[in-house]
């Protein structure tokens, strides 16, 4: 077991550097509360040194009291009130030491957690398509949350034990010097223990990161209301239940594992300390019976020593639990150092005018982080300014990908994309952005009032007067008017006195919020899917008045949609196979005109 020491000490030499670096955002957090924490510590540490030294004044004066009659009475009840007090300020000190912990913790738990939001918000969207990556966020936001206090906490406490330990070194020693060589050999099997299966229980927690993600999502799809209906309908809740079960008994089986080997070694750890001790108690008695010792030193010698064992233990705990938080701050510092790829140039061109020109994607290949498969292979594609062009396609051809590359959520791999004859690279990616108003495939559904969900397009405006005009071009006023509070009315499922809407009247409001930001570009993904034939050709014809003078680009399905634009694009396997206008590409008798036949025979039927 001992040959163990110097790879442990390696070990905690390599986790070292982490140890600034949480202190230092921990002080970010919390300021002088760390101070007075500290301060606190210290006092906390002396107190019990100074307790066993008042017992053993107490034991010897009640003994001499009781034997010889030679020390007065007023002196034992001053040791007495000088006890009582000293174990009053003790308490005191302990509360408000446990006040100014929990003060610096709930600082340090939302520091941490603003960074890991911070940097999940400017992180690309690539990253979230890799599970390492994701793995990195799990332990980011259930892990590190805490552990940098953690790891102060077990750094004060090591403090405080080590004071407190040093005072009972000094103590001890009056006793022989070999006495405190036989505290610290008592709790020597114990710090190999610690150290030694808190880097297995770090190894473990590495190992099984993905399968505990497995264990939530399944937990999720179990109990989400989003997945409820479906889960039902198609009987699903045993069959997700049992792969949560074995992927939980997996853990368990492995976690308890770990556990069971660790308590055979803190087992023989204890007995080796407990030996050791037997052996320097019968040491310090069999020379009290010599006359060599009072009784106050032997209540003395037991007090000093029992509680530096236990400050042993406690320290050898405290480091243990540093080496472990100071593993798992590794991956969270890692995670902070991760740095996006879609960054502003060094010198930017201006987005002001944005746009006057055509938007060219020339020679585009893209491919998706992980995918072998390719988005985009070679795609050329002119979009004239002030136009409205609709993109149709089988799924899969690549027509959502245009969007996400227009907007820069990614960047090709090869080829590039130009809007007003310059590279989109060139310029900023946040004022590039607030030139390009979207409505994704899937919008989000915010869970706040009707009009903040619709000023969320653009917080930057506070033209409250455009919140209504919005909601009319998405032909969304119709059903907001019918709402318990109209624009004040809450939506969603998750908070109290809130009101759920349609898939349609979701989708309605998040146009509403796409049209509410006045951007030069308009990039709408399947807009009207949720929406009725009614509704939709109503919504067509007043589109085409909104964007006057603006670039709309529409991804769609229905070519009853499709035939509105200015131009139609259609994709199949990244590439453009065929383009005009509604009636010219009907003439063509390709791809679109085929598929047009299908969907008009198609309604008929219907």
């Amino acid at each position: 077991m001992f040959h163990e020491i110097p790879r442990l000490i390696r070990r905690m030499q390599g986790v070292l550097p982490y140890f600034p670096k949480a202190f230092r955002l921990v002080h970010e957090a919390a300021g002088r509360w760390v101070w007075i924490w500290c301060g606190l510590l210290i006092l906390e540490g002396t107190v019990p040194a100074a307790l066993i030294f008042v017992v053993k004044m107490l034991v010897d004066s009640l003994t001499s009291l009781i034997v010889s009659g030679n020390e007065s009475y007023q002196t034992f009840l001053k040791l007495v009130i000088f006890l009582i007090a000293l174990q009053l300020f003790s308490e005191i000190v302990r509360v408000a030491a446990g006040w100014a912990k929990a003060n610096i913790s709930e600082r340090v738990e939302d520091h941490i957690t603003n960074l890991v939001h911070l940097q999940s918000t400017r992180l690309d969207l690539s990253f979230y398509e890799s599970p390492a990556f994701l793995d990195h966020l799990h332990l980011a936001r259930y892990d590190a949350r805490w552990q940098p206090f953690a790891l102060l906490e077990n750094t004060g406490s090591l403090l405080q034990h080590s004071v407190t330990l040093t005072a009972m070194a000094i103590v001890l020693i009056r006793f022989g010097a070999i006495v405190p060589l036989a505290l610290i050999a008592s709790t020597l099997p114990a710090l190999i223990v610690v150290m030694r299966y808190t880097k297995l229980n770090h190894q473990w927690r590495l190992r099984t990161a993905a399968e505990e993600r497995k264990s939530w999502y399944y937990d999720w799809l179990i109990t989400d209301p989003k997945t409820a209906g479906e889960i039902r309908l198609f009987s699903l809740g045993d069959f997700f239940r049992r792969n949560y079960r074995k992927v939980r008994e997996r853990i368990r089986s492995e976690h308890l594992a770990l556990l069971k080997g660790q308590s055979y070694a803190e087992l023989f750890a204890g007995l080796s300390g407990y030996l050791i001790s037997g052996v320097t108690l019968i040491w310090i008695v069999n020379r009290t019976f010599r006359g060599m010792l009072t009784l106050g030193d032997v209540a003395l010698f037991y007090q000093a020593f029992h509680q530096g064992q236990s400050m042993m233990r406690s320290l050898l705990a405290n480091l243990g639990q540093i080496y472990g938080n100071s593993l798992f701050l590794e991956k969270f510092f890692e995670y902070l150092a991760l740095q996006p790829q879609i960054v502003d140039p060094p010198s930017s061109k201006s987005v002001a005018s944005l746009v006057q020109k055509d938007i060219f994607f020339d020679q585009v290949t893209f491919r998706y982080p992980g995918s072998e498969r390719l988005a985009l292979q070679d795609f050329n594609l002119t979009i004239p300014a002030g136009k409205v062009i609709a993109i149709v396609g089988p799924n899969g051809a690549g027509k959502s990908t245009l969007i996400k590359l227009l907007c820069r959520l990614y960047d090709p791999d090869a080829g590039k994309i130009m809007i007003d004859g310059h590279d989109l690279r060139h310029f900023r990616v946040e004022e590039l952005r607030k030139k390009i108003t979207v409505l994704f495939q899937e919008p989000v559904h915010y869970n706040c009032s009707v009009e903040e969900n619709i000023r969320l397009g653009d917080l930057e405006s506070d033209e409250m007067s455009r919140v209504p005009i919005a909601a009319e071009a998405a032909r969304a006023d119709s059903f907001i008017s019918s709402l318990p509070q109209q624009y004040e009315t809450v939506l969603g499922k998750w908070f109290g006195n809130s009101t759920d809407l349609s898939v349609g009247e979701w989708q309605r409001l998040c146009l509403a919020r796409a049209f509410f930001r006045q951007a030069s570009i308009l990039l709408l993904d399947e807009p009207t899917s949720a929406m009725d034939s009614w509704a939709e050709g109503d919504w067509m014809s007043r589109f085409r008045q909104l964007v006057q003078g603006r670039t709309g680009i529409i991804i769609t399905h229905r070519f009853t949609m499709a035939m509105q634009a200015d131009l139609i694009h259609v994709i199949d396997n990244g590439r453009i196979i065929e383009s005009g206008r509604h009636s010219q590409l009907i003439l063509q008798n390709g791809f679109y005109a085929r598929s047009w036949s299908q969907q008009m025979q198609t309604a008929e039927g219907v």
